[in-house]
This record gives structure tokens, C-alpha cells and sequence, in this order.
């Protein structure tokens, strides 16, 4: 595992710029015209903080009084608070092997790096911290949270540059990493196809200590198969293949409807830990499901 500090950097290799370029061409009307509004509604800081005690004025919430103060000066003085907008944003992003896979017209891996940069760029935008977590069956780049445009780059770099050093994936260990490195409460986004095992308890946990949302990336072929006629499919992270006759309707029913199941778990899995949940298909535009997602919070604060 790697961990980025605040030493020196090289320089962005160009095709890498290039690439971050044009998601910043592509995302930067979102950022600035549609989601950083509803990303500030939807997140609102840590709390309120106190800030001083003035004296109470009509109209003012009796509850704030500050009692104390009041006996002291013989008059109602009451407790003012403001609200700590700045928050902490992580990115979890699954590089494992199954998000290499895509049939429209980009793999999961792509998508899920364009979502991790208009969900940094619009925290930036907020004057939030953006952290970085890549990890497959381990954490494989940690990049610690920081503020500023030049930081976002990097982030985003760092996600559309990464080359997987592991095929499998452990969504456990990559949320209990966060938890140790991450002291305070922070909004945690967890990009990932979720093709895992053996997580529910670490979400459970994480829920607990921070605001987890799960940005569930998928692709169309993993919800039904097309009559292809005879094909071999492949488990990208162990390797195991299998040739299936995808012309038979009876076939494509079966496959169609395990895929329903597991699909139904999934989500079930997300409901009984208490955390929202994004749904992304890499053949559908991702503006509506987050721009649904934020007005949900906003509604909820």
C-alpha cells in the first residue's frame, strides 16, 4: 500500500491529464450549476457549534437561554451557535477485477471514476476535505483528506492512473481501514459493484461511525443476458469459466432471475446497516440517481 503525504509530486503524465481534462470539461456543469447546490443542502456539517451568549431579544427561541448567564446579570441572555459546515468527504473506490468489465460504452471502472470526480470536485467547490481510498482484497493507495483544487487533481489522478495490484476484492477491509485512519465522523462514499463476500458486519460498523453511502455501480449484462448464442463467461477475480447457450430462453429466465435475487440481497444488505444507497448502471445517465439521492438527504435534514 501506498500513502501520499505532502512531499514532492511528479508531474501528471498527459494522457492522464488529458483524461482528467475532459471528465472536468464533461462534469463541470453539473458541479457548478446542479449538484454543488444540492450537495450543500444535502450535507449540512458536523453539528452546530457555540459560538458566544448575547442578550435575549423578542422573538429569539427561549430554549437557547442560557440560564447561568441569566441569573449572573439579572436579564435573559441566550446561547448562540453556528453551524460547522466544513466536512470531511472519503472515496472508496474498488478497483478489483469485476469492475473492469463493461458492455455500453464504458467499463465500471470508468463510470465509477467519473462519479469519484464530481463527487470531489462539488466537495471542493464546498471548501470540504476529499480523501482517497483505492483497495481491492486489500487497501492499495491511501491518500489522506486535504482541501484545494490542485489536491482534487490528484485525488482524481490517482483513481483514473491506479493499476490494480490484486484481482479480488475485500470491501471488510477496506471499510475498517477507513474507520482507523478516519478519527472523526466523515461522509463516506463507497464506490464500488459490490461483488463481495462477507461484509455486512463492517458496514454495520462503519454505519455507525460515519455517514456511509453506498454508490453501487453496475452493468446491464449482469442483470440479464442478450441471445448471444453460445458463449463462455468468466469470474474475473478467481478465473473460473463456463460456457452457457444464452439462445435458451429457459437459460436467460434462470440467470434473469438469480440476478434478481442477488440483486434484492444486495440491497437488503445496505437497508439492514442503515445506509443510503446510489444506483448506477453504466448504460443510464448518472445525474438523475444522484440528483434524487441529494434532494432525499435534503428532505431527511
Amino acid at each position: 500500500m501506498t500513502v501520499e503525504n505532502d512531499m514532492p509530486r511528479p508531474m501528471i503524465p498527459k494522457d492522464v491529464l488529458k483524461k482528467i481534462k475532459t471528465i472536468h470539461i464533461r462534469t463541470n456543469h453539473l458541479v457548478n450549476d446542479i449538484f454543488a447546490g444540492e450537495y450543500e443542502s444535502a450535507f449540512r456539517g458536523r453539528g452546530m457549534e457555540f459560538e458566544e451568549v448575547r442578550e435575549y431579544t423578542p422573538g429569539d427561541d427561549i430554549r437557547d437561554i442560557d440560564w447561568n448567564v441569566t441569573a449572573r446579570f439579572g436579564h435573559p441572555f441566550i446561547k448562540v451557535y453556528h453551524e460547522e459546515r466544513e466536512l470531511t468527504i472519503m472515496l472508496l473506490v474498488d478497483v478489483s477485477s469485476s469492475c473492469f468489465f463493461g458492455t455500453c460504452s464504458r467499463f465500471k471502472q470508468e463510470l465509477a471514476a467519473e462519479l469519484a470526480a464530481v463527487l470531489a470536485f462539488a466537495a471542493t467547490k464546498n471548501n470540504d476535505k476529499v480523501g482517497l481510498i483505492i483497495f481491492s482484497d486489500h487497501v492499495e493507495k491511501y491518500i489522506p483528506p486535504k482541501k484545494g483544487k490542485t489536491h482534487v487533481w490528484r485525488v482524481i489522478k490517482n483513481v483514473l492512473d491506479h493499476q490494480p495490484l490484486s484481482t479480488q476484492t475485500d470491501i471488510g477491509g477496506a471499510l475498517g481501514y477507513l474507520n482507523k485512519v478516519a478519527r472523526r465522523r466523515c461522509v463516506a462514499f463507497l464506490i464500488s459493484d459490490f461483488i463481495a463476500h462477507n461484509y455486512d458486519r463492517a458496514l454495520r460498523i462503519t454505519a455507525r461511525m460515519h455517514d456511509l453511502i453506498a454508490v453501487w455501480v453496475m452493468d446491464p449484462r449482469e442483470l440479464e443476458l442478450p441471445s448471444a448464442g453460445i458463449v463462455e463467461v468468466r469470474d474475473a477475480e478467481r478465473g473460473h469459466a463456463m460456457v452457457i447457450d444464452t439462445a435458451n430462453a429457459t437459460v436467460r429466465a434462470a440467470y434473469a432471475q438469480i440476478a434478481r435475487q442477488t440483486h434484492q440481497e444486495r440491497f437488503d444488505r445496505f437497508k439492514a446497516a442503515g445506509i443510503d444507497v446510489i444506483e448506477i448502471r453504466t448504460d443510464r445517465p448518472y445525474i438523475d440517481p444522484i440528483m434524487k439521492f441529494f434532494r432525499m438527504r435534503e428532505r431527511r435534514m
